[in-house]
Formats: structure tokens, sequence, C-alpha cells
């Protein structure tokens, strides 16, 4: 139990801070940033993505690339200690940009989910009507290897939101675990079934 919650407060905390740190060391090159972006993805994904990522004197995400996929990748911020790329469905892409902004304008830790549930139920924030999957890579800094295009030591996350769903919903349990699929927030508009692979 302790290694999955450690793997969690380690792959989320970078896809909650994405943007809200100024780079203090220089980004990669576009090119570079877009490769690492994308690992995460099944291959068959990668091409069509669209990638944020950083520019030497920019603090927040700009577009690197617009794709004509289905998914939204955020390339690795410089300001983060350790390497973290996420991908996740373009239909999350509202509640994601909205907590960017939401961290962006000074609201922090709970009160970030808080204000956009509140706006979920409200009708003004949507969430996707039908399954969404979001996928990460997470390691120590030097994992990604920029002339390769590899990671070495990095680990994957993968998550698929449903809005509302629980365990009683969906016969997955809450409770966390590896190598077994459960439910993370469960009944909130952030509800989203968790695969944590051993490796």
């Amino acid at each position: 139990m302790r290694t999955v919650i450690c793997l969690l407060a380690s792959a989320f905390a970078p896809v909650l801070l994405h943007a809200q740190a100024p780079a203090t060391t220089a980004p990669l090159t576009d090119a570079q940033q877009i490769a690492a972006a994308v690992l995460p993805l099944p291959s068959e994904f990668r091409a069509d993505a669209t990638v944020l990522g950083y520019r030497a004197g920019t603090p927040s995400l700009v577009s690197l690339r617009k794709g004509t996929g289905a998914f939204t990748c955020l390339a690795n911020n410089p300001a983060m200690p350790n390497f973290h790329v996420a991908c996740y469905h373009n239909t999350l892409e509202p509640f994601m940009e909205r907590g960017r902004s939401l961290r962006a304008s000074g609201v922090k830790g709970t009160e970030v989910d808080s204000a956009r549930f509140k706006e979920v139920r409200a009708g003004t924030l949507k969430m996707p009507s039908q399954p969404a999957a979001l996928y990460t890579l997470t390691g120590p800094a030097g994992s990604y290897d920029a002339e390769a295009g590899t990671t070495k030591g990095a680990r994957a996350l993968y998550v698929v939101y449903i809005a509302g769903a629980t365990a009683a919903s969906t016969g997955i349990s809450a409770k966390p675990a590896e190598n077994t699929p459960w439910i993370m927030f469960p009944g909130t508009p952030k509800a989203h079934i968790m695969f944590v692979p051993k490796m």
C-alpha cells in the first residue's frame, strides 16, 4: 500500500503543478519536448497528438504542436525536479485547463477541485460523457535521454476517467492497489479508474 501511495504522490504532483511555476532551467527544443511528451501514449496515438510545452522566458504552457488526434500531451516542466509527462483525451481538456487556470490565479490544494466540482455540477464546466484516458510517465531527473528519445527508470500510470463512478456502479474497488484497477475520487466528477503497473 505504501508503494502505491508514494507512486501516486510522485505521479500526480507534477500533473497538478504543470504551468504553475516558471521554468528555471532552459527547456529542451520543441522537437525534443514533443518526442518526450508523447512517450506515455500507445504508439498509434503519438503522431497526431497536440503537445503543450515550454519556451525560455515563458512561465506557462505554450502550444508546441497542434495535432488532429484524440490526445493532448504535456511536456516535462523544466522547473520541476523530476521527469514527468502526461497525455489525456481531448474531452478532458476543459477540466485540465480550468485546473491550470485556477492554480495560476492563486487557488491551491483541494480548493482547486472544490471549485471545479462546483462548476461541473452547475453545468459551467463540462466533463466527458464517456470514459476518457490519461497516460503518464514519471521518473527521477535524468530519466529522459533527449538525444535517444528514450526514458530509463520512469514509471507508467494509466487512468480512465468516468465522472461519478463508484465501486457499486462499476464493480471496481475503491481501495488503492498495484496491478489491480481501483477507483480514485469515487462519486465525484473527477472519479477515475487507476491502473498502477508493477515494474
